[in-house]
């Protein structure tokens, strides 16, 4: 069956429709009828499909989960990582034009690489009918109630910008640690609404969660 054949066919069994901000109309993807062209490692968080000028687009996103280190002699250490995948198709033929890999490897304590619920998004601020893609997580190894790397990364096509810094952590009724971030040279270089919706992101995110 053919990539094009088989995007119609994912459309047509997708129950739920989310819309992005920018006028994007995101399609969620039924998991288990995806493009055979398609790889991807860990459990999947997020499977969507939207058209824009670049042409059809897929996002997926996973996370493994924590699980035993492969050099971990006496089974203390887990590994975790999270992963996103974008592919376009034009015609007939399905390429992958980007991935997002992080990770947290050999920790003893408590371990998180994972995205942030409700944050996954696909817009267009700036209305040039070419999406963006946003994604936001945090890794971190600890043993004790200390803030966690946080990162934001975002594609417009090919091009990547990222915001990193650390979510914020109650550490007595009236101090708090953590919550700064940067932008790289490209967010720094981005359009205001661009860094705008980032910040927007961020604060709506800062305060670490407890599971």
């Amino acid at each position: 069956m053919t990539t094009k054949i088989t995007f119609f066919i994912l459309i047509l069994f997708s129950s739920m429709k989310i819309f992005g901000q920018g006028h994007v109309n995101v399609t969620r993807l039924d998991m288990t009828k995806l493009p055979k062209g398609i790889k991807y490692e860990g459990k999947i968080t997020n499977a969507v499909m939207w058209t824009d000028k670049i042409g059809d687009n897929i996002v997926i996103t996973t996370e493994t989960g924590e699980y035993p280190s492969k050099t971990n002699k006496d089974k203390a250490n887990r590994d975790a990582k999270i992963f996103a995948y974008h592919y376009i198709s034009n015609g007939e033929v399905l390429k992958q034009t980007w991935s997002v890999y992080d990770f947290i490897k050999e920790c003893p304590l408590d371990i998180e690489a994972k995205f942030i619920r409700n944050t996954f998004q696909v817009t267009d601020l700036n209305n040039d009918k070419i999406a963006e893609v946003w994604l936001m997580y945090k890794t971190i190894c600890h043993g004790d109630v200390s803030p966690c790397d946080m990162k934001i990364i975002m594609y417009q096509g090919q091009q990547k910008y990222k915001m990193q810094g650390r979510n914020k952590v109650k550490v007595s009724n009236t101090q708090f640690e953590g919550g700064e971030f940067t932008f790289d040279k490209a967010f720094l270089a981005s359009p205001k609404t661009f860094k705008d919706f980032a910040k927007k992101l961020w604060n709506k995110n800062i305060i670490q969660v407890f599971e």
